[in-house]
């Protein structure tokens, strides 16, 4: 089954169909999905930033957005996330983190 290209900052995430593997590999082992939009994107790569002092690019921030806004209760739990990647645009990232910064304003 094919869907069309997702519309997101998460280029990462724009996959139209899963392989046999993956798609078998979820069937047996997730129990939840969580999702993110780009707002909460780009709120969790300025968090990143800000805080971390690291460059994630909008697919690698999806683990935190996620977390963060997926409506599950992590409070006082032990959470592993995966960040990958720096692969960003600077111009693109440094317009995205400030149209951040204004809309938080």
């Amino acid at each position: 089954m094919r869907i069309d290209t997702p519309k997101t900052l998460a280029d990462g995430a724009q996959t139209q169909a899963l392989g046999d593997l993956t798609f078998a590999i979820i069937r047996r082992d997730v129990c939840d999905i969580l999702t993110a939009n780009d707002a909460q994107l780009v709120e969790a790569m300025r968090f990143y930033a800000e805080r971390m002092k690291i460059v994630v690019e909008p697919t690698g921030a999806l683990s935190f957005a996620g977390a963060r806004h997926g409506g599950v209760d992590l409070k006082g739990k032990r959470v592993g996330l995966i960040i990958s990647g720096g692969n960003v645009d600077l111009a693109s990232y440094g317009q995205l983190l400030g149209t951040a910064h204004t809309a938080g304003a």
